[in-house]
């Protein structure tokens, strides 16, 4: 029972990210419905490309906390639901990559791709790497993991940031005096 304790530790940080986490995705789901109804609204390919991998991530935060904040009867079965974790979110990154080349009304630029591509996959790559570790080194390994949710956090963060920006400046003026 010494991971107990161990994972006892993270519990006020899990508690931070996991709540953080769920609180925008609510967040999301307002300005989506603020701006729904936009006169120039995006196809469904930008919003599954920009739009629903931030709630993703976000979502992805959240579970990674609800599953380190679990009353784990032994690590082993905490690292496996880690690693599946892992998988579905790498899984997801694929999925995201395809969207994002398919959609034709926006150009991502570098930073899109490292922000929509590259960090979730490596947030959820370290979950699959650090669940094979977890068991024989513990200690070092729960700061990976936390690395990893927080990212997850701060990568939803930022593209939410970044796809509201992008609507407001790509708003007709017109549309932002509310005519």
């Amino acid at each position: 029972m010494e991971h107990a304790s161990a994972l006892s530790a993270w519990e006020s940080f899990y508690v931070i990210v996991g709540s953080s986490g769920g609180a925008l995705i609510g967040l999301q789901f307002v300005v989506i419905t603020l701006i729904a109804d936009r006169r120039q609204l995006a196809k469904g390919g930008t919003l599954a490309a920009f739009g629903t991998p931030t709630v993703a991530h976000l979502t992805g935060a959240l579970v990674v906390s609800a599953i380190m904040s679990a009353p784990w009867p032994a690590i082993g079965p905490l690292a496996v639901a880690l690693a599946a974790c892992g998988v579905a979110g790498l899984g997801y990154g694929v999925v995201v990559i395809r969207r994002v080349r398919r959609q034709s009304d926006y150009k991502a630029v570098w930073q899109d791709w490292v922000f929509f591509a590259v960090l979730p996959c490596v947030a959820y790559g370290a979950l699959i790497g650090i669940a094979l570790w977890l068991p024989g080194r513990p200690g070092l390994a729960l700061f990976v993991v936390a690395a990893a949710a927080l990212a997850l956090l701060l990568i939803g963060i930022h593209n939410a940031w970044d796809s509201v920006v992008h609507i407001v400046i790509s708003a007709p003026s017109d549309e932002l005096a509310g005519e």
